[in-house]
């Protein structure tokens, strides 16, 4: 394995700074897109979560007493 580096051209530490440093902020950058991705979907999901919420709890009611549903759908004059 030794060997291996010691034939790998290495940078001189002078030079090598800007692609470390170039290294870190494109790793930066890849992790914050992937959290505001994660963040969005996240919030989707939420309000499907919430809408779906709000379909069970109407369709219960409905079930529970239709007459109460109707009314509700009615608009009042």
């Amino acid at each position: 394995m030794s060997f291996v580096f010691a034939i790998a051209p290495a940078l001189p530490l002078h030079t090598a700074g800007k692609y470390v440093a170039g290294a870190y902020i494109v790793f930066l950058a890849i992790v914050l897109i992937y959290v505001a991705i994660m963040a969005s979907r996240l919030a989707s999901t939420e309000r499907e979560l919430d809408e779906l919420q709000r379909d069970v709890l109407a369709r219960r009611r409905e079930e529970d007493d239709p007459d109460r549903a109707a009314r509700d759908r009615e608009p009042v004059a």
